[in-house]
């Protein structure tokens, strides 16, 4: 079962975005235009809540937070029920450590999931995601790495990634008002 989810993503600046943007309409199909609203909880695992444009979902990400590969488990449930999710988790004594608000434009190119997004008091990202097994995954991060070169985007290191998401999960109040 393809249940490891293999990414890469770096940040880039509004101008390549943009950029990425006019490429992707040109040579990728649009898959959505999604806003989303993502809760991340306290705890040992990466738990997290999320509203978009479409439906609703808890899910559980194993493994450490910015890893290339890691085992998702997923569960959407209707739009209207996020508030229900969240007073769960509530309930249970979890926290909400982060709140992230997000607009994400995701394409198909090439057999591999491109979400162009803008994160409010984050950033501009490019993420490339392929869901695949356990015994694929080593050879398909190398594909992505490949493609995010042929685009022209520098890799961002995981260290880059955790120093921003540690100073976002520390201001993300403030941030957020911006």
């Amino acid at each position: 079962m393809a249940n490891i989810e293999v990414e890469i993503r770096s940040f880039i600046t509004k101008e390549h975005y943009e950029q990425l943007l006019d490429f992707f309409k040109v040579q990728g199909e649009l898959l959505k235009d999604d806003t989303q609203e993502t809760f991340y909880f306290s705890g040992e695992q990466d738990l997290r809540i999320q509203r978009n444009n479409f439906y609703a979902k808890v899910w559980l990400k194993k493994g450490k937070l910015h890893d290339a590969q890691r085992e998702e488990i997923e569960i959407h449930v209707e739009r209207n029920d996020f508030e229900m999710l969240e007073q769960l988790f509530l309930t249970l004594g979890y926290t909400v450590s982060i709140k992230w608000f997000r607009h994400r434009i995701e394409f198909s190119w090439e057999d591999i999931t491109v979400c162009l997004d803008y994160t409010k008091g984050y950033g501009y990202i490019i993420e490339l995601e392929k869901m695949c097994t356990s015994e694929e995954q080593e050879r398909e991060y190398e594909v992505l790495l490949q493609k995010l070169n042929d685009l022209g985007v520098v890799l961002t290191p995981k260290e880059e990634f955790d120093v921003k998401f540690k100073y976002y999960k520390e201001n993300w109040k403030r941030l957020v008002e911006i």
